[in-house]
């Protein structure tokens, strides 16, 4: 019974995490572009898209990512034997170069508080949806957990992957054309 209680609040962690992952990258394209407006804009602008990245990253981001590694290593423990299946490996895997992501935004936030602006909007809008497909691979393969499946799985994230960088062309053309 104690497993299922882990499981429970791992998924509710999992959700803040990927909320904070899924708005982070956002924040950062409206704190880079906001290099680019006038200085009278970027003085009001900058400042307060900076505290809600602060708030967001320090408030619900961090602590929601620690709690979600420490609930996964909890169950693991709880459920040692999920370590010899193969799609765990995969999971944990992907669970790793979330966490790389992750840590990514991080060094990124770090560099635009500095007033270093390395990527364009376009690079972070690419960027931003990274998390979405790590949340798509990590959800498929924890349910489905069969080899076939994990193929299909792939398969479909490639599909969605191309689905998001037409979209992004797309949204692109839009917004230089407005």
């Amino acid at each position: 019974m104690a497993h299922l209680y882990l499981k429970a609040v791992h998924i509710i962690f999992i959700v803040t995490w990927f909320a904070g992952l899924f708005y982070m990258p956002r924040l950062l394209i409206y704190i880079r572009e906001a290099f680019d407006k006038t200085e009278e804009e970027k003085k009001y602008t900058l400042p307060q898209l900076t505290l809600m990245a602060k708030r967001l990253w320090w408030g619900i981001t961090w602590p929601s990512a620690i709690i979600t590694l420490g609930l996964g290593v909890a169950m693991l423990v709880n459920q040692p034997h999920w370590l010899s299946l193969p799609f765990m490996h995969l999971k944990l895997t992907l669970v790793f170069f979330l966490y790389l992501y992750h840590y990514s935004l991080q060094i990124i936030f770090q560099q635009l508080q500095k007033g270093l602006t390395k990527y364009s909007s376009n690079q972070l809008r690419f960027w931003n949806e990274v998390a979405t497909l790590f949340l798509i691979a990590i959800v498929f393969l924890i349910v489905l957990k069969d080899s076939l499946s994990m193929v299909w799985g792939l398969a479909g994230l490639f599909v969605v992957t191309f689905l998001i960088l037409a979209g992004m062309k797309i949204y692109k053309k839009y917004r230089n054309n407005a």
